[in-house]
Formats: structure tokens, sequence, C-alpha cells
């Protein structure tokens, strides 16, 4: 009783698994019982063949039949005619167990004919349907494949929601908030491009003044020119030397 639950148990099994590989993929279950057929369609192709061979020599033997039984024919007449009727008697018999022969191969022949022809219909019947078959794989491939697309590109269809909750809408916002630090990077590049500009502009009009200042005083120093000349004074030396304090202050 147990093994005979053990082997129902397994046959079951066997079953699933045969069941999983039968569904799997039934486009190469047809293929192979497509391929199966094929081959036994070229061992009937072969049989028909010895078939035919077979009735090609029962043909001969009603051929080599008729030619016996007409020169039996034409020896009983000869024979009549020259009188010899004993021999033509004896032709005679042999005549007719030759037409006797001659009927039974041609009944043979007849029967052979009529099965030859009958296979060779349901050969090529079998054949059409082989091909009927195959364009039927072929389109019940073609049709898997395509449903197979689309149902990948429904998927994929809603898969490509860009709401926030979704995978795709956190990427997106992952990307967006990319874009926007480095967007947030090239604006605070330019902010302090410009950040003590005018600092800068205004300490170089002073270094420029004292520098001018300066020559201005060598030149009256060294007497190459004279303060009046120059446009300079002392209290002009001093108000600017004060300025330039208080600017740089």
């Amino acid at each position: 009783m147990i093994l005979g639950k053990l082997w129902k148990a397994l046959a079951a099994q066997m079953n699933k698994v045969a069941n999983y590989f039968w569904t799997a993929d039934p486009v190469a279950q047809l293929q192979y019982e497509y391929d199966k057929a094929v081959d036994q369609m070229k061992e009937g192709r072969e049989g028909l063949e010895q078939y035919r061979a077979l009735v090609e020599r029962v043909m001969r033997q009603v051929n080599s039949c008729r030619e016996h039984v007409s020169s039996l024919e034409a020896r009983v007449k000869a024979y009549l005619q020259a009188g010899e009727r004993e021999t033509a008697a004896r032709f005679a018999l042999e005549l007719q167990k030759a037409k006797k022969d001659l009927a039974e191969n041609e009944a043979q022949l007849k029967l052979h004919e009529t099965a030859y022809d009958n296979n060779v219909t349901k050969v090529k019947h079998a054949t059409k349907k082989l091909g009927d078959l195959k364009t039927k794989i072929q389109k019940y491939d073609a049709d898997l494949k395509l449903s197979r697309a689309e149902a990948e590109l429904a998927k994929l269809a809603n898969s490509f929601n860009f709401d926030i909750t979704t995978d795709f809408g956190q990427i997106e916002d992952v990307i967006q908030d990319k874009i926007g630090l480095n967007r947030a990077k090239v604006r605070v590049a330019a902010d302090l491009s410009g950040d003590g500009l005018d600092k800068i502009k205004a300490e170089q009009a002073v270094e420029k003044n004292m520098a001018d200042q300066a020559l201005r005083e060598f030149e009256v120093d060294m007497g190459m020119v004279t303060p009046e000349t120059a446009g300079v004074t002392a209290d002009d030396k001093e108000l600017g030397s004060e300025r330039t304090k208080q600017t740089l202050g």
C-alpha cells in the first residue's frame, strides 16, 4: 500500500514536470510533432516506392503472360492449319492454363494498382496537411513572439509613470536635483565673479592716483619741473596724501 502511494505521488510529480515542459514552449512541441510526422512520411514514401516496385513486377508478369498467351494462340492456329490436331490440342490445353494465369495476374495487378493509387492519394493528402501544419507553426511562432513583445510594451508603458511615488519618478527627481545643483554651482560662480569688483576698482584707482602723485613729486624734487608747472602745491600734496589715507581707510 505504501509503495502504491509512493508510486502515485511520483507519477503525479512526473506528470507535473511533463505538463510543464509540454506547455513551456508549445511551438517547439508542435515543431517536434511536425518533424516526427515528416520522418514518418519519409518512411511511408520509401514503403510506397517499394510497393510500386511490386506493382511493376506484377505488371511485367502480366505482360509476359499476355505474350505467352498470344504465342500459344498462334501455335494452336498453326498446328490446326497444318492438320496436326493432337499437337494443337496439347498447345490448346497449355493455352487454357496460360489464360488462367493471365487472368489471376491481371486481377492481382488491378488490386495492387488500386492499393497503390489509394496510398498515393493518402500520402499527397498527408503532405498537404504537413504543409498546412508547417504554415500554422510559423504563424503561431510569429503570433507568440508578437504577443510577448506587446505584453512587454504594455508592461513598459505602465512602468513609464513618472509619478514621484514610482521608481521612475524617484529617478527623475534625483536627476532634476542634480541638474539644479549643477545650475546652482554655475550661478554661484557667476555671482562670485562680481563680488568686491567695485572695491577692487577703487583700490586700483587709488594706487594709480598715488603713483601719479609720487611721479609729480619726484619730478619736482629732481628739478625737472617746478611746482607751478606740475600744478602741485604743498597744500595739494598734503591734501592728496590725506585723501589717499581716507580712501585706504
